[in-house]
């Protein structure tokens, strides 16, 4: 009996026949796996260490604005940039 992981023959030549056939890369990128993007250019991580109290202010003033931290901080940097 095939479990989960297991793949066939036929599943095998079913991906190399596509693959042979070629692709459309416009409607792979279409698909949007993860988040979606803010605009044309490409986004950063960028990792931020908080203390406790840093991040409850944060938090309160997200939820204060029905946002995310992540919007909440584009916002204060928005704000400071203006």
């Amino acid at each position: 009996m095939l479990s989960e992981q297991d793949v066939t023959e036929e599943q095998i030549q079913k991906w190399a026949d596509e693959a042979e056939a070629g692709y459309d890369v416009e409607m792979l990128k279409r698909r949007g796996r993860g988040r979606p993007g803010r605009g044309s250019a490409p986004m950063q991580v960028i990792a931020v260490r908080l203390t406790t109290e840093e991040i409850a202010a944060l938090d309160a003033v997200a939820a204060g604005e029905h946002i995310s931290r992540s919007e909440a901080i584009r916002r204060a940097i928005a704000s400071m940039a203006a």
